[in-house]
């Protein structure tokens, strides 16, 4: 069985390494001619961590992660005054077995670059052409110099972010849905960063209109910073796409001071519009699927694209566990079967958060905040920190 996975973001390569590890061979094809993940923070939840730990790379997140002792710490806008706050640590690993992190998508990738064999990633293969019939998938790829390669595959696995060129030869229509936010995101080094900051906790000013984020990273050497705000006239949906600080700045001049000096701190900063995908009917077509946000991209308000990724990428592997070149597109469909409708909710919860985070201060605000003394969104969200992959697999 040879698999052709398209995209080396962490999916990708997460698919890769599981697919070796259940003893299928594949290689990840990526258009980018080194791999250098965008992005900054994210958060690696429980339902990611265990995937993670059962590949053995347990001890590698816990060396370049921060493990979170307080998740949803809400503050108010204007002076910083905790709403609420949901202790993580010794509860976590009571309820979900692992810790919660958050990390650098960039160590993240070299992490799972470094569990895989050389041969594994070819760099500066760009998609062209893909063809398949009953018996094998045929894919053009281009090199920058124009130069062109054939590679012939049992089954092809797109993942390759929300702009997929392999999403086409699954599905003939996926309009974007605009949700008139973008997103800032930076990084700021910790000793420039109040101290606020530097605690392993994961901190979210609510305030009208927009939402400011900010947590450790890297071993707490950085702050990583996220801002959601009204998006106005931008539509750029690249996560590359240079922003401008004073312009961040002035979202969240009249905030907590601060704020104001965390973002001054930043020495750049990326902005991007945030759209979204409705969920897909299906995500394979023959011995073709797609994989994370390839399949379900989502509104980061949840945190979970990155682990629906790993997720996908788990299930795939076992799917394909023992799986022959006759029965590879049987086992694809397994795999869809499986995923499709979780990853389908999560992507639907992740819609429509922003109103409850936005909302002006008022009669509506107050009831909000009074509402945050008898939440536990620990335990709420046990569907998706403590979701079983093993029983799903049984089942």
């Amino acid at each position: 069985m040879e698999i052709a996975i398209v995209g080396g973001g962490l999916g990708g390569l997460a698919a890769a390494l599981l697919l070796r590890q259940a003893g299928v061979e594949a290689t990840v094809y990526e258009q980018a001619t080194e791999l250098r993940e965008v992005g900054a923070g994210i958060v690696v939840a429980p339902n990611m961590v265990r995937p993670l730990v059962r590949a053995g790379l347990g001890e590698r997140l816990a060396e370049s992660a921060v493990a979170l002792e307080t998740a949803w710490e809400f503050r108010r806008w204007q002076d910083g005054r905790v709403l609420f706050s949901q202790r993580m640590g010794e509860e976590c690993r009571r309820l979900y077995g692992t810790d919660c992190y958050v990390a650098h998508r960039a160590d993240l990738l070299t992490m799972l670059l470094e569990a895989l064999p050389e041969d594994a990633v070819r760099l500066d293969r760009r998609l062209t052409g893909l063809r398949q019939d009953g018996r094998e998938v045929e894919l053009v790829l281009t090199d920058g110099r124009g130069g062109t390669t054939t590679v012939v595959a049992d089954a092809v696995v797109g993942a390759d972010g929300i702009h997929s060129t392999v999403r086409p030869a699954v599905v003939t229509e996926d309009p974007a849905r605009f949700s008139r936010l973008c997103a800032y995101r930076c990084l700021v080094p910790a000793e420039n960063a109040p101290e606020l900051a530097l605690r392993p906790v994961q901190s979210l000013w609510l305030g009208p209109g927009r939402h400011f984020v900010h947590y450790p990273i890297s071993g707490g050497r950085l702050v990583n910073v996220v801002a959601i705000v009204p998006a106005g006239d931008w539509r750029i949906e690249s996560w590359t796409a240079d922003g401008r600080v004073e312009d961040l700045a002035r979202e969240f001049e009249t905030w907590d001071p601060r704020l104001g000096q965390l973002i001054t701190s930043a020495t750049g900063t990326k902005r991007w519009a945030l759209y979204d995908r409705s969920p897909l009917e299906r995500w394979t077509d023959g011995r073709v699927t797609l994989l994370g946000d390839a399949a379900h991209a989502m509104l980061p308000f949840f945190g979970q694209g990155a682990c629906q990724a790993v997720e996908d990428a788990a299930v795939l592997a076992a799917c394909l566990r023992g799986a022959t070149r006759e029965t590879a597109a049987r086992a694809l469909l397994r795999y869809e079967e499986i995923r499709r409708p979780r990853a389908s909710q999560v992507q639907l919860m992740s819609r429509g958060r922003e109103v409850h985070n936005h909302l002006p201060d008022g009669p509506a605000q107050r009831e909000r905040d009074a509402a945050f003394a008898g939440g536990d969104p620990l335990r709420q969200n046990s569907w998706i920190y403590g979701h079983d992959l093993e029983a799903d697999l049984v089942g």
